[in-house]
């Protein structure tokens, strides 16, 4: 077969479904990918994948630069003639999805996530599931993340017949090894791997580091994560600032931040909502407790109590207590939930899950 994957960031397509393009060309499919280049696309020419570079803006609706990109994707499929699209995230999974539809090619979508903009309701939300109700009714599946997010789509009319759930993207065991917890004499270090943009939780992350560190001083705070472009200018400040006083270090980008989480040893997700979050799969199965606000796309990685703990989103208050309530554990305890961390990692999340069921969705077609 010859398969046309659609994308909106490089990076993120390579770290979470490498393994699935891996699948897709070790069984002898031809693999192509439609991606917008940058300076992460070599990840994928590495792979020897073909690639189509499609200028698609990620954030923001343009009726007019939409529509471009519509009509781009129709013009690859024309071009490639796949025998199957697989799209993700919202663009691809609206313009993509729809040009295979008006094609007659069979289509997968995956829903990583709804975000602010349907699940905080109005004018926006509706239009947008609207779009998403005629993209997808043609589906041969539609993926969703979390059960949440499924049920809220099909309450609204979405993938009412052809919808079905996935871990996530799943964790690479092989990649994400079991390390030993470290020890804990010169300080318990903190982690938070994010976006740097308000819905990811950066704003209380930083107030809760400012909190903490101002009335313990062998607590200590990393961050990891690239700036959402148009929030820059708010928050590099910001984090410079903390950094010069010694309350955050920043690492920047990171290809792999599992070096850095392995020296962590607690890894804290603060993010609004998720389709179904990749650092706290990476983060249990490296063996790490973990603090993380309890929505959708979060609290289904972590046992309560058990290997993380859960706090509010969008209050720094509570991400202040919930690192209190880790600290208030002893060593031994910190280390015992992050040994069952893994377990569980282990048991639900396996990415060979996520390929298995992708290459059984291949076949039925």
């Amino acid at each position: 077969m010859t398969i046309l994957i659609l994308a909106n960031y490089a990076n993120g397509l390579y770290l979470f479904r490498k393994e699935l393009l891996e699948s897709f060309k070790n069984a002898g499919h031809k693999v192509i990918v439609s991606v917008p280049f940058d300076e992460n696309v070599h990840k994928l020419t590495d792979m020897n994948v073909e690639l189509v570079d499609t200028h698609l803006e990620r954030h923001g609706m343009n009726p007019l630069k939409d529509l471009k990109l519509f009509a781009s994707y129709m013009k690859i499929m024309k071009k490639t003639r796949p025998d199957a699209v697989l799209t993700y995230t919202i663009k691809p999974n609206i313009y993509g999805a729809s040009a295979a539809k008006f094609l007659r090619i069979p289509y997968i979508c995956n829903v990583t996530g709804l975000g602010t903009a349907i699940e905080g309701g109005g004018m926006l939300s509706k239009i947008l599931v609207k779009m998403y109700s005629f993209s997808m009714n043609r589906a041969v599946k539609v993926f969703f993340q979390n059960k949440r997010n499924l049920e809220f789509m099909q309450n609204k009319g979405v993938a009412k017949k052809n919808a079905a759930l996935l871990p996530g993207s799943g964790v690479n065991l092989t990649d994400h090894p079991f390390r030993e917890y470290p020890s804990e004499e010169d300080g318990i270090r903190f982690l938070a791997v994010i976006r740097i943009m308000k819905d990811k939780g950066i704003e209380e992350y930083l107030k809760a580091a400012e909190e903490i560190t101002s009335a313990n001083d062998i607590v200590f705070f990393d961050l990891v994560g690239e700036y959402e472009e148009d929030e820059r200018e708010k928050y590099e400040p910001m984090i410079r600032a903390l950094e010069e006083k010694g309350v955050v270090k920043y690492h920047g980008h990171l290809d792999s931040v599992e070096p850095v989480m392995a020296n962590s040893h607690v890894i804290v997700h603060p993010s609004y909502h998720e389709g179904l979050s990749n650092v706290l799969l990476e983060a249990g199965a490296c063996g790490r407790p973990v603090l993380a606000t309890d929505v959708n796309g979060c609290k289904e990685t972590f046992e309560e109590g058990v290997t993380g703990i859960g706090f509010k989103p969008g209050d720094a208050s509570a991400l202040s207590d919930a690192i209190r309530k880790i600290l208030a554990l002893s060593e031994n305890d910190r280390k015992s939930m992050g040994q069952k961390a893994r377990l569980f990692i282990e048991k639900n999340y396996d990415r060979k899950i996520v390929i298995s069921t992708y290459e059984q969705t291949l076949k039925e077609l």
